[in-house]
């Protein structure tokens, strides 16, 4: 099979990925990849994560050393059978393992639910209905606990607003950009790869007593993979914020300027080497002020806050958040397959 061929396969199969992405979102109800995945590192988990700290950092080295192997070697298999049988099926197979990668459609659904929760417990609670105002700040921290790892337990409304929004500007890196860039530079070998990568991340990189060991390999190579999503998700949240800031001049909240200054002045401050990119853009863009402290496993702690309280966040904001982020998605998706095209185009040229 010729490299053009390839290509244009590789194309198609990204094509179907993001269609599948945007249709379905998240499959959820049935068994997938990344599941399987999560099954892997709870299984080296309870059998590595054990004993004194060096020997939980070689457990956990030695689980992610497996579950990188395990994840590449069976995507390399699955497609390159695939395309021995027949073109159609391996383009099939890229496009359905690259679905798998994307979280794109399922970042809006999730976010948009604690919005909703948000929008029932303001009207109950305007119109005196306590009970009922009560069991929906209740719901809306349920809803955020699906999509962020800090508890969720004692937030207030306005404590939820930002971190949903602060969500969605970190997972525009990590659930999108960031497995769409591996996607488009090595198809689903390289996207699963980082899919598995992350996936240990969220399940074992945590800075707790059980983990700070075992999971430090996991958030080490984590932290490696997004440092380049991160900044381009930056960059492309900017250019969103700046087509947000001209199609909805009735708004008159989008701010490229400030996201811009924002961005140069706080991208640091976070504690992640990578989230503080997206989420300071958020912040600017937005004119709130994110993170501060927040309670993980019961225990506070201490964050600096990025952005200046140009405003209140209000649940209308959750869906902006989700604007900027979709239209930065993509723009990077268009602009993927604009260079993929132009190597197609190269590569029938030779």
């Amino acid at each position: 099979m010729s490299f053009y061929a390839l290509v244009f396969y590789h194309i198609l199969g990204l094509i179907i990925a993001v269609g599948l992405d945007t249709v379905f979102g998240d499959p959820r109800s049935i068994p997938h990849p990344v599941q399987l995945i999560g099954k892997l590192i709870e299984h080296f988990d309870a059998k590595y994560n054990t004993g004194s700290g060096n020997s939980r950092r070689k457990g956990g080295l030695t689980t992610a050393l497996i579950v990188l192997a395990v994840t590449i070697l069976a995507s390399l298999v699955l497609i390159v059978l695939g395309y021995i049988i027949h073109p159609i099926l391996g383009v099939v197979i890229e496009g359905i393992l690259g679905f798998f990668c994307i979280a794109k459609k399922d970042l809006r659904v999730e976010s948009m639910k604690v919005s909703r929760e948000l929008k029932k417990y303001s009207r109950n609670k305007k119109r005196g209905a306590a009970a009922e105002a009560k069991q929906n700040i209740r719901d809306a921290r349920k809803a955020l606990s699906m999509i962020v790892g800090r508890d969720t337990e004692r937030l207030s409304g306005k404590a939820i607003m930002k971190a949903t929004i602060e969500t969605v500007a970190e997972s525009t890196s990590d659930g999108v950009i960031a497995p769409l860039l591996y996607l488009i530079i090595g198809g689903p070998v390289l996207g699963m790869a980082y899919k598995a990568v992350n996936t240990m991340d969220s399940m074992i990189g945590y800075k707790n007593e059980d983990y700070i060991d075992f999971g430090r390999t996991a958030a080490k190579l984590d932290d490696i993979l997004n440092f380049v999503p991160a900044r381009l998700t930056a960059y492309f949240m900017i250019f969103a914020t700046s087509l947000l800031e001209k199609f909805r001049e009735d708004e008159d909240v989008f701010d490229t300027r400030n996201a811009k200054l924002i961005y140069k002045r706080d991208a640091k401050r976070s504690s992640s080497p990578n989230a503080g990119h997206p989420e300071s853009v958020m912040a600017g863009a937005l004119g709130l002020e994110l993170l501060g402290d927040a309670y993980y496993g019961g225990v506070l702690v201490e964050k600096p806050t990025i952005g200046d309280p140009i405003r209140q966040p209000g649940i209308k904001d959750i869906e902006r958040a989700n604007d900027i982020s979709g239209y930065a998605s993509w723009t990077f998706i268009t602009a993927g397959l604009l260079v993929l095209t132009l190597v197609f185009i190269i590569a029938t040229l030779f």
